[in-house]
C-alpha cells in the first residue's frame, strides 16, 4: 500500500500490510481519503490532481492507496483515513456498533445479471439446471435480492433455479468467458466490461429493487466517514463534495478527461472502454434526499427480512442520522 500526500510530494511505501507502518497518515493536516489504485474512485481523484480542482478550491488531499476494497474501511475505522467508500448498509451496522458514521452518495450504479448474446437464456427462468456465478458470499446483497425477484417474477427461488457459484469478481468473469459458467451476477465494473466484450445484461439490480417495490432507487455505496471527523474538519468535506461535484461534471461531458485515466480504467478494447465510461457517467448521483432516506428504509427492512439479519447484523436498527446532505 502507498500513502502519496500529493500536494507536497511526500510518499510512503509498505508491503505486506493494510495500513501504513510509516506513522499514521496525513500528520501534514490534509483531508485523508483511502482508494484502491485501480478502482474508479482513483478515476475520480485523478481527474481532480490532473483539473487542479483540489487547488482551486484551496482543498489538500491526502491520498492512501489501500489493496482492495476492504481496505477502506479497516483505514477508517483505525483512523488512518478521513474519508472512504463503502456501502451504508455496512456503516448502518458500524453505526449501531458505536461508530457515529455518516455517509454521502458516491455512485448510483449497480450490477447485473450477465449472459451469453444469443444464447439460450433470454429471461431468469431459463436459468433453470445452469450455472451462475455470484460475486460474493451466499447472503451477498445483490444475491438476496436476486433470489427474491426471482421468486416474484418466477414463482420459484433463484437458488432452486440455477446452481449458484460465490466467488471473486474478476475469477467468475473469467470462468464465464471461458463457458464455465452460464451467466454471472458481478459488480458494475465487470459488467460493463463484458457488455463491451459483446455479452447481454439480463437484468440489472436497478430493475431488481424497483421490481421489489424500492423506490426511488437509493445509492447503494458512497462516501463514509465519521461525525468527529465531521466537527474537526466539517469545511474541508463540504470542499471536497464540491470538488467531487466538479470532476463528475468533467468526466461526464468530458472524452479527453478519460482518455488521461484510461491507464487506470485498462480496458482491453475501446468498446469496453466505451461501456464503462456510459455505466460510470450513467451512476453520477444526484444529492441525497427524504426520498431516498426512505427507500434506504424499505430496502434496510427488505434485507433484514431476506438475510435474517446475517447481512446486516444482529441487533442493527435503521437510523436515518447516517444520510448526510451537503449544504
Amino acid at each position: 500500500m502507498k500513502r502519496r500526500t500529493f500536494l507536497t510530494g511526500s510518499a510512503c511505501l509498505t508491503a505486506g500490510s493494510l495500513l501504513p507502518a510509516c506513522g499514521r497518515a496525513g500528520k501534514s493536516g490534509g483531508l485523508r481519503l483511502a482508494t484502491v489504485k485501480y478502482g474508479s474512485l482513483n478515476w475520480l481523484v485523478q481527474t481532480i490532481l490532473r483539473n487542479k480542482l483540489d487547488q482551486q478550491a484551496n482543498l489538500k488531499l491526502d491520498i492512501l492507496e489501500v489493496a482492495n476494497n476492504q481496505g477502506g474501511p479497516v483505514a477508517l475505522l483505525s483512523n488512518e483515513a478521513d474519508l472512504v467508500v463503502s456501502d451504508w448498509t455496512w456503516a448502518m451496522r458500524q453505526r449501531s456498533l458505536g461508530e457515529n458514521l455518516l455517509f454521502s452518495p458516491y455512485s448510483q450504479t449497480l450490477g447485473a445479471v450477465m449472459v451469453r448474446k444469443g444464447g439460450p437464456i433470454t429471461n431468469l427462468a431459463d436459468f433453470k439446471g445452469k450455472r451462475l456465478g455470484v460475486a460474493g458470499s451466499s447472503i451477498d446483497k445483490s444475491w438476496l435480492l436476486l433470489r427474491a425477484y426471482a421468486r416474484k417474477v418466477t414463482g420459484t427461488d433463484m437458488a432452486e433455479l440455477a446452481e449458484p457459484v460465490f466467488g471473486s469478481p474478476p475469477l467468475l468473469s473469467e470462468e464465464f468467458r471461458n463457458g464455465r459458467l452460464d451467466g454471472v451476477l458481478n459488480f458494475w465494473t465487470y459488467t460493463a466490461r463484458l457488455i463491451g466484450e459483446g455479452h447481454t445484461r439480463l437484468v440489472g439490480m436497478q430493475e431488481i429493487l424497483a421490481g421489489l417495490g424500492v423506490s426511488p432507487v437509493p445509492s447503494l455505496v458512497g462516501f463514509v466517514w465519521k461525525e468527529e471527523t465531521n466537527v474537526k474538519k466539517g469545511a474541508e468535506i463540504n470542499t471536497f463534495f464540491k470538488v467531487v461535484h466538479e470532476a463528475n461534471q468533467v468526466l461526464a461531458t468530458s472524452d479527453a478527461a478519460w482518455d488521461d485515466i484510461r491507464n487506470l480504467v485498462r480496458p482491453k478494447t475501446d468498446a469496453e472502454f466505451a461501456a464503462i465510461k456510459a455505466a460510470y457517467r450513467a451512476g453520477i448521483p444526484s444529492p441525497w434526499s427524504p426520498e431516498q432516506t426512505d427507500s434506504a428504509k424499505q430496502l434496510f427492512d427488505l434485507l433484514v427480512a431476506l438475510g435474517e439479519k446475517k447481512l446486516v447484523g444482529h441487533g442493527t436498527k435503521f437510523d436515518p442520522k447516517l444520510f448526510h446532505v451537503v449544504s
